[in-house]
C-alpha cells in the first residue's frame, strides 16, 4: 500500500455529486473499513457554516446507514471551508486545514478543474498527495494531452485517479473472471468464433436537470467516449499477466491504441438522435429541445451508437458497436457477445437456428448464455434455452470502490492519462462528421426502442 491518506478534501463539496454520491459512498466505506482514521474538509462557493455542513454529511451518511467509530470520529472532526479554489492562496488555505497526506477530490466542471490544476501550480503540495477527478477528462484529444501535461507537474501519474465510477471494482472483476477463469471462453474469444460485440446502455430516465452539462456534451460524449470504451477495453484485452494496476492498465491501453472507427467511416458506422415528446411508464417526457436549459441549436443527440473496430490479429474485422440512449423504454446495461452459426447443422435438426449469444449485464451483475438444445418433444427439433447466473454484489457502492481505490493508492480502476486520450481520438472522426451534418440526427418518441427505422443492436 502507498503512504497513507489522512485528509479527504472535496472541492464542489455543496454540490450534488458530493452529498448524492460521494459522501454517501464514504459513509459505507467507513463503516466496512473501521480502521480508517479520516479527516473530512468540503470547500464550495456557497456560505456554510460548520452545523450546516455536518448536517448535510450526517444525512448523506444516512443513505447508507453507515455508522461505527470511524464515521463518528470523522463527523467530530469534519470542516467546511467557503472557498475560490481557482485562487492559489485559498487553495493554500484549505490545505493548511488537511492533516498528514491529502486526497484532492475535484468534484467540479471541466473548465473549473483546469484553472484549479493551473492554481495549484503555484501551491507546495505535501509528499504523495492524490488528485481525483471527474470525466470528461478534457474536450478532446488535445485538450485532454494538455491537462495531462498540468496534472504532471503536480504529481505523478500514478496518483492521479481519473474517476469512472462506471467501472466499478466488482464489475471490472466479474468480466475478467469469467473470460479468464472459464477454458469455454477464452479458447474462442476472437474473430474466428465471434460474429459481432454489443455494449449498450440504454436509459429510462431523461435529462434530469443536467442542461448545463448535458446539453454541450450529448450522449457520445457523456457515455460512448468514456464509460462504454473503458468497458470495451476489459471485454477486448488480451490476458494481463497479474491484476495490479500496471497489467491492467497496460492491456487496456493496447486494445484502445488499436481501436477505430470501423472502416475509417464515421459517416456509414454512426447514428444519432434526440428524443420527442413521449412517456416512459408512467412519467410524461417534454421533447428534449423544450427541457429547461436546452439550446436547440446545439443539435445535442441523446441517442448515440457508433460501431467500432480493433485492429489486431484477436479482433480483426468483428464489429463492435458502442450504444447509449435516455428516455427510452426499456433499461439496458449489457455486453452482447453474438458468436459466428454453427458451421453445419445435420439434416434433419429443425428449429432454432440462431447463433449463441452471450450477454452480461451491468449493474446488477448477471449474464446469460442462450443456446440452442433438442426441446422435451420433438428430438429432432431444436429450442432456444437461456443458463442464467447472478455474479457477487461487491462490497459498495459504486463510488466506495472508487473511493478506496484513493484512499489505497490502488490506481486500479481509474482511468490512465494516456487511454484518456485514447478515448478521444477514436470519437473524434464521429464528432467531426456530426458537426459537418454529415450524420443526420434523427428522433424518437420517448418510450420507445429508438428511431423507426434503427434496427436494434444487442
Amino acid at each position: 500500500m502507498d503512504q497513507s491518506i489522512s485528509t479527504l478534501l472535496i472541492l464542489g463539496a455543496s454540490g450534488d455529486l458530493s452529498s448524492r454520491l460521494l459522501l454517501p459512498a464514504l459513509g459505507q466505506l467507513l463503516s466496512k473499513q473501521p480502521g480508517y482514521d479520516l479527516h473530512l474538509v468540503g470547500s464550495g462557493i456557497e456560505d456554510l457554516d460548520q452545523e450546516a455542513w455536518k448536517e448535510i454529511v450526517t444525512a448523506s451518511f444516512a443513505t447508507t446507514d453507515s455508522e461505527g467509530p470511524a464515521v463518528d470520529a470523522l463527523l467530530a472532526s469534519t470542516r467546511y471551508q467557503q472557498a475560490d479554489v481557482t485562487r492559489p492562496d485559498e487553495l493554500a488555505e484549505l490545505l493548511s486545514l488537511c492533516t498528514g497526506t491529502p486526497a484532492i477530490y475535484f468534484a467540479l466542471p471541466p473548465a473549473v478543474t483546469v484553472k484549479v490544476c493551473d492554481a495549484l501550480a503555484g501551491t507546495p503540495l505535501p509528499e504523495g498527495t492524490r488528485l481525483a477527478m471527474e470525466k470528461p477528462f478534457g474536450t478532446d484529444e488535445e485538450s485532454a494531452r494538455e491537462l495531462n501535461a498540468r496534472l504532471a507537474k503536480l504529481v505523478p501519474e500514478n496518483q492521479v485517479h481519473r474517476v469512472d465510477h462506471f467501472l466499478g471494482h466488482s464489475t471490472v472483476f466479474n468480466l475478467l473472471g469469467l473470460r479468464f477463469a472459464n477454458q469455454i471462453f477464452e479458447p474462442v474469444w476472437d474473430s474466428n468464433h465471434v460474429a459481432k460485440v454489443d455494449i449498450v446502455f440504454d436509459e429510462q430516465l431523461g435529462l434530469e436537470d443536467r442542461a448545463r452539462y448535458y446539453d454541450h456534451a450529448g450522449a457520445l460524449v457523456d457515455m460512448i467516449q468514456s464509460h462504454l470504451l473503458q468497458v470495451l477495453s476489459i471485454v477486448a484485452m488480451e490476458p494481463p499477466a497479474t491484476l495490479s494496476a500496471d497489467d491492467l492498465r497496460d492491456a487496456k491501453g493496447m486494445v484502445l491504441r488499436a481501436t477505430r472507427v470501423y472502416g475509417g467511416d464515421p459517416t456509414a458506422y454512426s447514428r444519432r438522435a434526440r428524443y420527442t415528446a413521449g412517456s416512459v411508464g408512467d412519467r410524461n417526457f417534454a421533447a428534449y429541445v423544450d427541457e429547461p436549459g436546452v439550446d436547440p441549436a446545439n443539435q445535442t443527440e441523446t441517442l448515440a451508437e457508433v460501431t467500432v473496430g480493433i485492429d489486431n490479429w484477436r479482433w480483426a474485422g468483428v464489429p463492435f458497436t458502442l450504444r447509449s440512449g435516455k428516455a427510452l423504454g426499456e433499461r439496458r446495461r449489457e455486453v452482447v457477445v453474438t458468436f459466428k452459426p454453427a458451421a453445419h447443422v445435420p439434416t434433419g435438426l429443425t428449429g432454432a437456428t440462431e447463433p449463441t449469444v452471450l450477454r452480461m449485464y451491468i449493474g446488477p451483475d448477471e449474464m446469460s448464455l442462450e443456446l440452442n438444445i433438442n426441446g422435451p418433444g420433438d428430438p429432432h427439433t431444436i429450442e432456444r434455452v437461456s443458463l442464467d447466473a447472478t455474479f457477487g454484489a461487491g462490497q459498495y457502492k459504486a463510488y466506495g470502490e472508487v473511493l478506496e481505490g484513493i484512499l489505497t493508492g490502488d490506481p486500479s480502476l481509474s482511468v490512465r492519462g494516456d487511454t484518456a486520450e485514447q478515448c478521444w481520438r477514436i470519437v473524434e472522426p464521429v464528432l467531426d462528421a456530426w458537426r459537418a451534418g454529415e450524420v443526420p440526427l434523427d428522433e424518437y418518441p420517448a418510450g420507445s426502442e429508438g428511431p423507426s427505422d434503427w434496427s436494434l443492436v444487442g
